[in-house]
């Protein structure tokens, strides 16, 4: 365990190691208390380094048995050792043999980073610094080797096992009742890439063959007894194979590709190559344990770990600032696969929702940092929503700034000069530049500047110019302050537009001045720019950040009239549904304030009127009806925040539009017939999520008609999604069944880990007014373990992001178990617990009362007598900074 002693790490110092490993060959001798691991490493000087350098190897908390430079014992005095770094003081000025041999205790490995054993299986989780935890080595991603792995285990506790690349050689260990296997991955790969399996599993397979007519074997690999919940996920691998053909060109390049299901993992799944390891609740689905939102899950996550044998694998990141080129460019590549399998509006719109009630917040609050950052002490921090989701919005403004096709030149040549590298934000951009002659350095900006740029606009039209002209300026907050960032330079902002006429058709302009337009885009590259649209022949109201082309925060003059007409009209889907987030954003703000929204019956009557619209498919309606979150209010208002008159509102509101829209709701519900056998597929998922948000309407109404035909929707279910559904609308809203069909659910999903798990999630939600107390009761449930990740996220997870009036109780008691949990977990796992602390990042939005109490519950962490690893310690001071 890194603890608080660990330094500063910046990309300013970035150099190459003075060393090259060419070859691993590595000998693991499973055993559950005392694992063997021998290490061959071939090493040479790097062209241009001084002749004998010192040799230094990464380690954490490792134990060494013996040393051996080509084939020799080395001398004491020729090298040193500790739990952390091995140093050979004088290696040969030549290509050189190095043996290392290491001993692991895998069951004792509560981090689940390195070798760890759980529930029977050994596994490995080696990203972003833990293969320093299974040998001394380069844990570096700029060092490619190429890995041979052999495997020893019982035959009986451990029959499969599983290694990176191809397979070689299987057999029995003479005189013993072990086995190995011994796998070998061609490719040169960084150690973060390294991956072992060993255990008692089961696997469904597929044949497969590539566009070019390579066969290739798929095997998902699950503990007995779920073999029969992948079909999904060997379904959705196979299909996001053949679309990473058709749209990027990529084809698989090994003779296998194995996926690996385990319980207890830290992460949702790991993209080795070639042995892909996944927490089972992205692999394992049937109707009667996972939702539509599990199933499309884990089509996105399948398609991610697959798609990263290309960006992340075979192309990889120089060091790790440059994790965003990776991770956000297969987060946009994962988007656009579930957007053709899907639909593209509704996905669009479902990214956007995850931006900004996790991306935003960071953005906005001590947490902030660039989507490429320039320091760090625990890289493991870094695994953020910057990185990832705000990352891949920056690789579509790429796209659209170029276009679809100046976009797949750009990644055709990237692939082309970078397989084999690891790379730089720099080399990916470069690409771009030269094979569209295009010029990306301003559009940099955004992988190097933190902050939401906040963009204004205010129309006027001339009737008798026929002229209309719309003013934009950009802003970026100073604040949170980013080191050397005080002050902010404007970015080269991408707005997809449209200029909607009275009838709702974009109106067309014979020219334009103040800005280069192309099409239905224009670019925004100063602080304030004005452009004059000629040729207008009626007032347009205009439409801004069509399928939201940047990741900023509008600000417009559009008079509530206006919106509720773009909700009504817009030809671009993402900004009728965004209109509508307006404007229910800000007549919640107005009634926390207490006071009475201008306009409400308006916007009620669109909101109705959009439902109605059979013209609209079932999900985009199902998407438009929700009100912001708490959480999303409470960023929105951004300060003073008061979490209960904010729920207070939200309640209210709700209450009101069901009321006002229940007949309507009633008619539609009632009519949405659903096919006799469950099918997870778009239009049916469509089709249940948009029943279900009329029935949760019907039921915050008031009318005892809809809290009973909610409870009657649970009973009659057959589903997950239906169960989950009307359990969440009977809990959350407090009605009169919700006890009972909390105990129908536990009865009959007791021993069910993954469908325990959104019991506890739910259950978390219950509104209390001891809310702790009721979380205590909740930890001691046979069906919640703090040894297992999933359990933690479900339960403790659910209480922070889903009860936000419990967590942040004027009281200060959910600070106060916060900071209690924190510490308990960094005792046994530091990821998990810097995760939970994250949920202290926007504590300065709220009122003083609250301030006071999130102050000191973060500081009570800090000066505890226990020993802060640095996953938890970097974080609690950057809140508190």
């Amino acid at each position: 365990m890194r603890f608080e002693s660990a330094q500063l790490i910046k990309l300013e110092d970035y150099k190459e190691t003075p060393y090259t490993i060419k070859n691993v060959s590595l000998v693991f001798k499973l055993h559950a208390e005392a694992t063997e691991v021998i290490s061959s490493l071939t090493l040479s000087p790097r062209a241009g380094s001084d002749a004998g350098a010192p040799l230094e190897l990464d380690g954490d908390e490792l134990t060494l048995v013996s040393l051996k430079l080509n084939g020799a014992v080395l001398d004491e005095a020729a090298y040193s050792a500790s739990a952390d770094k091995l140093v050979v003081t004088s290696p040969p000025a030549e290509e050189f043999e190095l043996e290392v041999v290491t001993r692991l205790n895998p069951t004792a490995n509560t981090q689940l980073m390195g070798l760890y054993l759980s529930q029977g299986i050994y596994c490995t989780q080696c990203e972003a610094e833990g293969f320093r935890r299974i040998t001394y080595y380069y844990d570096r991603p700029d060092v490619l080797s190429v890995f041979t792995t052999r495997i020893e285990a019982d035959k009986s506790t451990s029959p499969i096992l599983l290694g990176n690349g191809n397979p070689q050689e299987t057999g029995d260990i003479e005189g013993t009742d072990r086995h190995f296997a011994v796998w070998h991955d061609p490719h040169p790969k960084p150690a973060y890439l390294f991956a072992l399996v060993g255990g008692d599993l089961t696997c469904i397979s597929e044949k497969y063959t590539t566009a070019s007519g390579k066969p290739v074997d798929l095997n998902i690999y699950v503990e007995k007894g779920n073999e029969n919940r992948a079909g999904w996920s060997m379904d959705s691998l196979i299909r996001s194979m053949r679309w990473d053909e058709k749209v990027f060109g990529r084809e698989y390049d090994l003779d296998v590709f194995n996926i690996v299901a385990v319980s207890a993992f830290n992460m949702g799944a790991m993209e080795n190559k070639g042995l892909n390891i996944f927490n089972d609740k992205y692999i394992l689905a049937d109707s009667d344990t996972a939702t539509d939102t599990d199933y499309e899950g884990i089509e996105t996550v399948v398609a991610h770990e697959y798609f990263h044998n290309w960006t992340g694998n075979r192309i990889t990141c120089r060091e790790w600032f440059q994790l965003c080129l990776k991770e956000g460019l297969t987060v946009f590549r994962d988007q656009e696969f579930s957007s053709d399998e899907r639909s593209r509006s509704v996905k669009r719109i479902a990214d956007v929702i995850r931006l900004k009630s996790r991306q935003f917040p960071e953005d906005q609050g001590p947490l902030s940092h660039p989507v490429r950052p320039t320091e760090y002490k625990e890289i493991n921090n870094f695994y953020t929503a910057t990185v990832y989701d705000k990352g891949a919005e920056l690789v579509r403004m790429i796209k659209t700034i170029l276009g679809a096709d100046g976009f797949r030149k750009g990644m055709d040549l990237y692939f082309e000069r970078h397989d084999g590298d690891a790379s730089t934000i720099e080399d990916f951009i470069k690409c771009f530049e030269e094979a569209n002659s295009a010029d990306l350095s301003h559009f940099s900006l955004w992988y190097h500047q933190s902050g939401t740029p906040q963009l204004k606009a205010n129309g006027c039209y001339d009737e008798a110019a026929k002229t209309f002209t719309l003013e934009l300026e950009q802003t970026t907050p100073p604040t949170p302050p980013t080191p050397g960032q005080n002050e902010k330079t404007s970015f080269f902002i991408p707005i997809r537009f449209g200029l909607v006429g009275p009838n709702g058709d974009d109106l067309e302009f014979s020219k334009v001045e103040g800005a280069d337009v192309k099409g239905d885009l224009l670019c925004l590259t100063q602080a304030k720019q004005t452009l004059v649209f000629h040729g207008i022949g009626a007032r347009p109201v205009p439409s801004l950040l069509r399928e939201f082309s940047a990741p900023v925060k509008l600000e417009s003059t559009l008079s509530r009239e206006d919106q509720i007409f773009l909700m009504r009209h817009d030809s671009d889907p993402f900004n009728r549904w965004q209109s509508a987030q307006v404007l229910m954003t800000e007549m919640l703000i107005e009634m926390t304030n207490s006071n009475v929204p201008a306009g409400k019956e308006a916007f009620i009557e669109a909101l109705g009127h959009m439902a109605e619209d059979d013209t609209l498919d079932h999900a985009f309606r199902g998407f438009v009806l929700p009100l912001p979150t708490e959480q999303g209010i409470a960023l929105e208002i951004g300060k003073d925040v008061d979490t209960d008159a904010i729920g207070s509102a939200r309640d209210t509101l709700a209450m009101e539009i069901g009321l006002a829209l229940y007949d309507s709701f009633k008619r539609i519900y009632e009519s949405l017939e659903m096919p006799p056998i469950f099918s997870p597929d778009a239009l049916s998922a469509g089709k249940r999520m948009f029943k279900l948000r009329c029935l949760s309407y019907m039921a915050a109404s008031g009318k005892q008609e809809g809290a009973e035909l909610t409870k009657a929707h649970f009973d009659a279910a057959d589903n997950m999604t239906d169960l989950m559904g009307a359990l969440i609308i009977l809990v959350t809203q407090s009605h009169a069944g919700a006890e009972d069909a909390l105990k129908s659910f536990e009865n009959r999903h007791q021993g069910t880990a993954l469908a325990m798990d959104k019991w506890l999630h739910t259950a978390a939600r219950t509104p209390s007014e001891t809310p702790i107390a009721a979380l205590r009761t909740l930890t001691e449930h046979p069906a919640f373990s703090w040894d297992n990740p999933n359990r933690i996220y479900s339960l403790i997870g659910g209480f922070l992001s889903g009860n936000t009036r419990g967590f942040h109780a004027a009281d200060g008691s959910g600070y106060d178990y916060l900071a209690e949990i924190t510490l308990l977990l960094d005792k046994t796992n530091p990821q998990v617990a810097s995760r939970m602390v994250k949920s202290f990042g926007t504590w300065k939005n709220m009122n003083a009362e609250r301030k006071v109490k999130a102050e000191a519950a973060l500081k009570r962490i800090l000066s505890s007598d226990q020993q802060l690893s640095t996953d938890v310690k970097e974080i609690v001071e950057r809140c508190l900074s």
